[in-house]
């Protein structure tokens, strides 16, 4: 065992056998962390130390990122508090560990523009979005962390379902803003923030459910509240966004407006381009007057850019041409599972 590793289940038992009333590890770092030991110990993903010594926070950032899925700016805050007891393990003096852990939060200006792609790097075509693809598909946008599902809507025949514009209610205060709709050869496809608005539950624990439990005669699944299933039927929803942690649910129809608490805010909006005539989807901007990204003071300001931002020029509107594959401004989807597959 490595000494990163039994640091981290040293501090993870201890906290949860001791008695007093302070914080522990949540429930979605546990699954994080799980992961991140599990990618660690793997012969083809060992985790350098060496390495780490030599970069410090931003080598342990990147392994994460790389192995185990997107940080956003509560996982970053949990891995940061890990790193501090690393840095006194592994590190020790030779490298000012604490001089890396102040990290600011940084600004852009504007929204990028940025390109969706696979994991090869090759953009995305909205043709080939599966339609109710059950499977929790993420990307990046409009930073680092900010995670973001993107869905293709369809009925209970998997059928692509044409999404309207909207005006979006948010019901912690009345206000209200628009949502564009879907893009894409139907008009389907949409995306969301993947952080709960209630207290930043992420996937899987906050996830898309298909037509497949609305259908005419359909029978809800046993972690679908009652509730939220007939405020759903009632709606006449094909589909819910819902999460696990403590029932809040959104319809991504309707702009992932809120369909039952106990969230008071509906999901943020990524606003997508579709170029017909490559089929490639491209991330905006996002609503100003929508609510902003839990745990932010602004859309517009995170801890870290997207790997491939360019800071010279802020990644400005540019359509690629069917034969291109981008070099930088671009948003990897990944497919982080299907939760209704058991095992």
């Amino acid at each position: 065992m490595t000494k990163f590793n039994y640091f981290v289940e040293t501090r993870f038992i201890c906290d949860t056998m001791d008695a007093s009333p302070r914080p522990i590890v949540k429930k979605n770092d546990l699954i994080f962390l799980r992961r991140l030991l599990h990618k660690m110990r793997d012969e083809k993903t060992r985790f350098d130390q060496k390495t780490f010594v030599e970069k410090g926070r931003d080598y342990f950032y990147d392994y994460a990122e790389r192995n185990v899925g997107p940080l956003d700016p509560t996982r970053r805050a949990f891995l940061k508090g890990m790193i501090i007891g690393i840095g006194a393990l592994a590190v020790a003096s030779a490298v000012p560990v604490i001089d890396y852990l102040n990290q600011p939060q940084i600004y852009i200006k504007s929204f990028p523009w940025i390109i969706l792609v696979d994991t090869d790097g090759n953009p995305i075509k909205a043709s080939q979005v599966q339609v109710n693809n059950p499977a929790i598909m993420l990307f990046q946008y409009p930073m680092e962390g900010d995670i973001t599902f993107l869905l293709n809507l369809g009925d209970e025949n998997n059928n692509p379902i044409k999404i309207p514009p909207a005006e979006v209610t948010i019901p912690e205060n009345g206000a209200k803003y628009h949502f564009p709709g879907g893009v894409g050869p139907s008009n389907s496809i949409v995306a969301f923030s993947a952080i709960c608005q209630h207290l930043g539950c992420q996937p899987p624990e906050i996830h898309f459910y298909p037509p497949t439990y609305f259908a005419p005669g359909g029978i809800p699944p046993d972690f679908l509240p009652p509730n939220a299933y007939q405020a759903a039927k009632s709606l006449g929803l094909h589909s819910v966004i819902h999460c696990d942690c403590h029932g809040s649910t959104y319809a991504p129809e309707l702009g992932a407006t809120v369909v039952t608490g106990p969230t008071v805010r509906p999901l943020p909006y990524v606003k997508l381009y579709w170029d017909s005539s490559t089929d490639f989807l491209y991330a905006t901007e996002m609503n100003l007057h929508a609510p902003v990204i839990l745990g932010h003071n602004s859309d517009l300001e995170s801890f870290a850019y997207l790997s491939s931002y360019n800071t010279q020029t802020g990644c400005p509107q540019q359509l690629l041409s069917a034969n291109e594959t981008p070099s930088e401004c671009y948003s990897i989807v990944r497919n982080e599972g299907d939760t209704f597959q058991s095992g």
